[in-house]
This record gives structure tokens, C-alpha cells and sequence, in this order.
């Protein structure tokens, strides 16, 4: 009867490479957008806007 040995010290390494690697994931999903994609998206957003703002009918300021 003998029991697996485990060394502490590459244990608690290779943890920390797994939660390293966990996090770049997340990092790229959060963060890993082109230039291009992001230069997409503002435009698409100022378009909407105008359009929103195209429709837009101003009242006259009554004076009273």
C-alpha cells in the first residue's frame, strides 16, 4: 500500500497557470476586440443616433 506522492510546490504552480489561464480567457472575451469592430460599432451607434435625432421636432418656446 503506497500512496501517490505529491509534490506541494508543483501543485500550488500549476494552480496558479490554470487560474492564470482562466482569467486570460475572460480577458480576451472582455477586452479582444479588433479596431476595426470597435470602429464598427461607434459608427453604427452615432448613425443611430442621428437617425433618432433626425426625427425630432422641436416645440416653439411660448413667451409668457
Amino acid at each position: 500500500m503506497s500512496a501517490d506522492v505529491v509534490n506541494l510546490r508543483q501543485a500550488r504552480k500549476s494552480k496558479a497557470r490554470s487560474d492564470k489561464e482562466k482569467q486570460a480567457d475572460q480577458n480576451r472575451l472582455t477586452f479582444g476586440r479588433t479596431k476595426a469592430e470597435k470602429t464598427l460599432t461607434d459608427r453604427l451607434r452615432l448613425k443611430a443616433e442621428q437617425a433618432l435625432d433626425a426625427g425630432h421636432i422641436e416645440k416653439p418656446e411660448s413667451k409668457e
